[in-house]
């Protein structure tokens, strides 16, 4: 909201944001919530008289029924504040858009594949980046579950510790829940375990917080399947990456350069060189840096690396490494060949021309100043 009276004075992302760059705001209401009249008049209201003049127009946005019925609410909201509705927004189910993190938890259930590969997900208190697993979604050989406090990891084929936003209070969580018995029970019946930066660091001999950034505590034993420790830092590492499959890695080796994004505020040490990736460039600036670890047979390895599972290529790499672990013949399977990318730019335009069809394109060109 850009009238949160309580967080204004430093707002740089909202109508902070609007002032910096000097440019109009179009306000949108999420009608499915209920009250968006209310909400939208209100928020004009509470806006200072300079930043009321930015404001060029409305969106109402998830609407649902008969358009007609919503026409007195429209022309009261444009009597009332003098801002023009550029348009209505229907509500949509059938276009997929990943959710922004940690918005919509309650859209963490199976993905109901056939179970050929059964892929388990710990829900930790405070998961974060949890898109990270959105492309199992679409595979059909894959049943992608999520872990939920007081349920059991059951037989999974692969254990999966996601990215946290407390690394530390999710490994106590872990602990404390049982979910490290049932992880190494896990693994000593030959299944797979994976982590994913904060899940990577819990995966590890211990985790040392020396500046109390996340906790009163010095230290805390990781789960030990892996031997790396990290020390939590004060600077926290926000950046795109490139990257390719380390040399020493011997299991992902058909895999092409990979993409995705580090956030994290550990520096993890290894005690052996059986490096997972090797970074070579960060933001726009080439580099050479090993990132993460693997064990020597390949079922527990860990990564720095959100979105990795966005390269298709890797991606279907480690379903077919878990698949032979099962016994699982891949050589007669028809090659399924997903890109997840695509999809992803497919839906976005669906997007964009489900708003081209429903708001006033030429009257929204006037107000950014391309017309």
């Amino acid at each position: 909201s850009p009238a949160e009276i309580n967080l204004r004075e430093n707002d740089i992302v909202n109508m902070g944001m609007a002032e910096i760059a000097d440019c109009p705001v179009i306000l949108t209401g999420d009608i499915d919530r209920g009250g968006v009249f209310a909400s939208l008049v209100g928020t004009i209201e509470l806006l200072s008289e300079d930043e009321k003049q930015r404001v060029k127009g409305f969106i109402i946005n998830k609407f649902r029924g008969d358009i007609s019925l919503l026409k007195p609410g429209l022309d009261f909201l444009e009597k009332r504040t003098g801002v023009p509705v550029l348009g209505t927004i229907p509500y949509f189910k059938d276009i997929y858009i990943q959710e922004e993190d940690g918005v919509s938890l309650e859209r963490l259930i199976p993905s109901g594949g056939n179970g050929k590969v059964d892929v388990a997900v710990i829900r930790l208190p405070h998961i974060s980046n949890f898109t990270d697993f959105d492309p199992f979604e679409r595979e059909p050989d894959v049943n992608l579950r999520y872990v939920n406090y007081g349920e059991k990891i059951g037989k999974a084929d692969v254990v999966i510790i996601p990215g946290s936003k407390n690394t530390i209070d999710d490994l106590n969580y872990l602990h404390n829940s049982g979910h490290v018995r049932e992880i190494l029970k896990h693994h000593k019946n030959g299944g797979s375990v994976v982590g994913i930066c904060g899940g990577y660091q819990m995966l590890g001999e211990y985790i040392a917080d020396p500046y109390h950034i996340e906790t009163s505590l010095e230290s805390i034993n990781g789960i030990g399947l892996l031997p790396v420790r990290t020390f939590i830092e004060k600077e926290k590492v926000t950046c795109q990456v490139r990257a390719k499959i380390h040399p020493s890695n011997r299991i992902f080796k058909n895999t092409d350069e990979l993409t995705g994004y580090e956030i994290h505020m550990g520096r993890t040490e290894l005690q052996d060189e059986k490096y997972m990736f090797e970074i070579n460039q960060r933001e726009e600036k080439q580099t050479s840096a090993p990132d993460g670890f693997m064990s020597a047979d390949g079922r527990v390895w860990g990564t720095y690396i959100h979105g990795i599972f966005d390269n298709d290529g890797f991606r279907q790499d480690f379903i077919r490494q878990v698949k032979l672990a099962k016994g699982i013949s891949v050589s007669s399977e028809a090659h399924v060949s997903l890109s997840f990318q695509e999809l992803k730019e497919t839906q976005y335009d669906r997007l964009a021309e489900l708003v081209r069809n429903n708001i006033e394109m030429e009257a929204f060109y006037m107000i950014a100043g391309l017309k």
